[in-house]
């Protein structure tokens, strides 16, 4: 019996921390609707795999405080279509890495070199082109 209670307790702390991490007010998120093309005999399943167990992570230790999202649309307009979503801190903390005009700064550069090797390794499954779709501040 408490072993049993032991269990639920730890898993019910484990869902609040899990759900508890999600918007917070003035957090700013990227959407990017993504077009990808497999190479020949790859699956989505291992695009999708490399994609968020590799090249997220090396983005998320490229860029200060991004936490970055493959997100897969199940209903609607975009339907089976997938995006990913950056999350920023702030928008400040994203801010940082661009240029008044919006144009890339040396900082956003420098990021972009770090991970061209995990690009470059994900051609392996395939290759993926962005429409950027705006940021959103969390009201």
């Amino acid at each position: 019996m408490i072993k049993k209670q032991i269990i639920i307790i730890a898993i019910t702390l484990m869902a609040n921390f899990s759900f508890g991490q999600g918007f917070q007010k003035g957090n700013l998120f990227g959407l990017h609707m993504v077009t990808i093309n497999l190479t020949p005999n790859v699956t989505m399943d291992e695009f999708k795999t490399f994609f968020v167990n590799k090249v997220l992570p090396e983005y998320e230790k490229s860029w200060t405080g991004l936490k970055g999202y493959l997100v897969k649309s199940v209903r609607g307009e975009y339907k089976n279509s997938f995006g990913i979503v950056w999350l920023f801190e702030s928008e400040a903390a994203r801010d940082k890495y661009f240029n008044a005009d919006g144009s890339p700064n040396e900082l956003e550069k420098a990021a972009f070199e770090k991970v061209k090797a995990i690009e470059e390794e994900l051609k392996k499954y395939g290759t993926y082109t962005i429409k950027y779709l705006d940021d959103w501040v969390v009201q």
